[in-house]
C-alpha cells in the first residue's frame, strides 16, 4: 500500500509539475504505462464529439508505427465505448471490433490481447480525453484500481493545462496580431515586427552558445526564452499610436498630402501673371521683341526656381547653408490671393487662422510662408511632466506639430521636422506605456524592460529614460543591436536605400566606438557570425557583401571599466 501510494503521488506530482503542454502528453501516457504494466497505448484528446490520438507509445517510449484515426466518440468499438458510456476505467479482452475501430489491426501488437480503456473528465464529469492501455495479459483488479485512481488526477492535469495553453496561444495570436497591424499601418515598415525577433533570438542563442568571452556563462531558462519572445514581438506596439503621415513622410512637406502641390500653383500663378503683364506692356507699345526676351528669362528664373524648391522637398543627407539662403530668398517673393482662405475648412484650422487679423482682398503673400494656423499647439495630454512615474527623460517640443512650408523644407537631414521626429520617437513611451498596464504573470514582468530599452544607449544619451549599459538586462542591449542592424539594413524604407552588410557594420563599429550599442555584445555579433546568418535569410543577394571583421574587431575598444 505504501509504494502505491509513493508511486500514485510522484506520477501525479510529475504530471502536474511539467508545464509545457507538448511534453505532458507523452510523459502522461508513459507514467500510466508504467503503472498499468502495459505494453502499449494511445492518448487521445475529447474536441467536440471526436478523440483525437495525440500519443502513441510503446512501453520503451517509443512512437507507435502508423496514423490512427481520429474517432467518433459514439462509435469506438465495444471495450472503449462501455467505458466512455460509464465513466470510469474498464479492462477486458481486445475484439476485432475494438482494434478496427481504434485502428490498430495493422499496428505490430499482434500479442496484445488485452486492453484497458480509460476515461479522462474533469471535475465537472465532462470528457478531457481518453487512453487505451494495451497488454499481453489479463489486468488484475489491483492495476485497474490504480490506474482508476491515477485517471482522475491525469484528467485534471490535461484539462488545467489544456486551459494553460489556449491561453498562451491566444496571447500569441494577440502579439501577432498587433505587431502584423503595425506592420500593415505602413507599408514601409513592413516586416520589422518579424524580423528584429529573429535576429535578437539569433544573437541571445550565440550568446548561450559562447564557449569563452564576457558571455560563456550566459545561459536562458525557458522562460527566460518566452520573456524575450513577448518582448521582441512587441518592442514596437506603441507605434499603432503613431500617425500614419508622419511614419510613412516620404517629402518634407508631406503630411496627408504632399503639399508641393500647392506651391506649384503658386509659381504657376506667377508664370501666368508675368504673361499677363507682358501682354500689358506690348499692348501699351513697349518692344515686344525685348519683353518677350524679359518674360522668358523671368519664367526660366521661376522654373530655376521652383525645380530647386521642388529638389528640397526630397530630402537628402545634408542641406547647405547657400541652400537655406535661397530657400528663403524664394520664399520671400509674393503673389496675389483674391480668393477667402477662411472659408470651406475644418473647425480647428479656422480657429488657428482666428489668431491673426483677417486681411482685406486681393492681399500678397510670400511664396512660401511660416503662418500662424501652420503651429499646432501642444495639448496638456501631449506633455511629459519630469516627474512622470515612468523615468521618461526626453525633450519635448513646445509644438505638437510645425507645418510651416519654409521651416519643413529647411529641414537639414531627411524628411522630418523635430517634431515630427518627436512623434516617432515617442511610440518607444507608448510602448513602455501600454505594455506597463499589462497584468503579466510574474516570469513575464521583465517584458517592458526589454521591449522599451532598445532605443536606449550605452553611455546614457538614448531615450525615453537615459538608461546606461549596467541599467540595462543583456535581453535588452541585445534587442537594441537587432533594431539598429534591421533598420541599417531594411529596403522597405521611404527615405533611404538598405545599407550593404560592411556599410552596415562599418556605421555599428563606429556606434559602438562612441558607445552607443554594447561592444562586447557587437563583437558577439560579428565573431559569431550572426550578422551573416540573418542577411542570407533576409536581407537581398546584392545587399551581401564582403566584410573585414576583424578590422571591425581592432576598432571595437574594451567598455570602460568603470561601467
Amino acid at each position: 500500500m505504501k509504494r502505491t501510494i509513493h508511486r500514485f503521488l510522484d506520477i501525479s506530482q510529475t504530471v502536474a509539475a511539467e508545464q509545457n503542454f507538448d511534453r505532458l502528453l507523452p510523459r502522461l501516457l508513459a507514467d500510466t504505462l508504467s503503472a498499468a504494466e502495459a505494453r502499449a497505448g494511445v492518448l487521445y484528446l475529447a474536441e467536440a464529439s471526436q478523440l483525437n490520438p495525440a500519443v502513441a507509445l510503446d512501453d520503451s517510449g517509443s512512437a507507435l508505427a502508423g496514423d490512427l484515426p481520429s474517432l467518433d466518440v459514439a462509435h469506438t468499438g465495444p471495450l472503449l465505448g462501455a467505458a466512455l458510456a460509464e465513466g470510469i476505467a474498464r479492462a477486458g479482452r481486445l475484439q476485432p471490433e475494438d482494434l478496427d475501430s481504434l485502428g490498430l489491426a495493422t499496428a505490430n501488437l499482434a500479442q496484445a490481447s488485452h486492453a484497458m480503456a480509460v476515461p479522462l473528465c474533469n471535475r465537472k464529469n465532462e470528457l478531457v480525453g481518453a487512453m487505451i492501455l494495451l497488454s499481453e495479459t489479463e489486468t488484475d483488479s489491483h492495476r485497474l484500481s490504480f490506474v482508476k485512481a491515477l485517471s482522475g488526477s491525469a484528467a485534471v492535469s490535461l484539462e488545467s493545462k489544456a486551459l494553460i495553453k489556449a491561453q498562451k496561444d491566444l496571447f500569441e495570436a494577440f502579439i501577432q496580431l498587433i505587431a502584423a497591424a503595425i506592420d500593415a499601418k505602413s507599408p514601409y515598415t513592413g516586416g520589422h515586427c518579424a524580423r528584429v525577433p529573429e535576429l535578437t533570438k539569433m544573437l541571445a542563442r550565440a550568446a548561450c552558445a559562447a564557449s569563452c568571452g564576457p558571455y560563456q556563462d550566459f545561459q536562458l531558462s525557458e522562460d527566460d526564452w518566452e520573456v524575450l519572445h513577448v518582448a521582441a514581438w512587441l518592442h514596437d506596439c506603441g507605434k499603432v499610436t503613431t500617425p500614419e503621415y508622419v511614419v510613412d513622410k516620404a517629402t518634407k512637406l508631406e503630411t496627408i498630402h504632399d503639399r508641393i502641390h500647392e506651391i506649384r500653383m503658386r509659381f504657376e500663378v506667377l508664370k501666368r501673371d508675368k504673361e499677363i503683364s507682358s501682354l500689358q506692356a506690348i499692348a501699351a507699345g513697349k518692344d515686344a521683341e525685348t519683353v518677350h526676351r524679359q518674360l522668358a528669362a523671368e519664367l526660366q528664373q521661376l522654373d530655376d526656381d521652383f525645380a530647386f524648391v521642388a529638389r528640397c522637398n526630397e530630402g537628402g543627407e545634408f542641406m547647405a547653408p547657400e541652400s537655406i539662403d535661397r530657400l528663403q530668398a524664394i520664399a520671400a517673393r509674393t503673389w496675389l490671393r483674391t480668393l477667402d482662405d477662411r472659408i470651406g475648412i475644418s473647425q480647428d484650422e479656422r480657429l488657428r487662422k482666428a489668431r491673426t487679423s483677417c486681411s482685406t482682398l486681393p492681399v500678397a503673400e510670400t511664396l512660401l510662408a511660416d503662418k500662424p494656423e501652420h503651429f499646432i499647439a501642444r495639448r496638456a495630454q501631449d506633455r511629459m511632466p519630469k516627474d512622470n512615474r515612468w523615468g521618461f527623460r526626453m525633450q519635448v517640443p513646445p509644438l505638437l506639430y510645425n507645418r510651416g512650408e519654409l521651416y519643413n523644407l529647411s529641414v537639414a537631414r531627411g524628411t522630418l521636422s523635430t517634431e515630427e521626429r518627436y512623434k516617432i520617437n515617442e511610440h518607444i513611451v507608448q510602448t513602455l506605456v501600454m505594455l506597463s498596464q499589462l497584468p503579466f504573470p510574474r516570469h513575464l514582468r521583465q517584458v517592458p524592460e526589454i521591449a522599451g530599452g532598445h532605443h536606449e544607449k550605452m553611455d546614457g544619451s538614448g531615450y525615453p529614460r537615459q538608461l546606461r549599459r549596467e541599467q540595462m538586462s543583456p535581453l535588452a542591449r541585445m534587442m537594441a543591436i537587432a533594431d539598429i542592424f534591421e533598420a541599417l539594413t531594411a529596403v522597405d524604407r521611404p527615405y533611404k536605400k538598405g545599407k550593404t552588410l560592411s556599410e552596415a557594420l562599418a556605421i555599428m563599429s563606429r556606434m559602438q566606438q562612441e558607445q552607443h550599442i554594447d561592444p562586447e555584445l557587437f563583437a558577439l555579433f560579428l565573431r559569431a557570425g550572426v550578422y551573416l546568418d540573418y542577411a542570407r535569410q533576409f536581407m537581398q543577394p546584392e545587399q551581401i557583401d564582403a566584410v573585414d571583421v576583424e578590422a571591425l574587431l581592432t576598432a571595437t575598444p574594451p567598455f570602460p571599466a568603470a561601467v
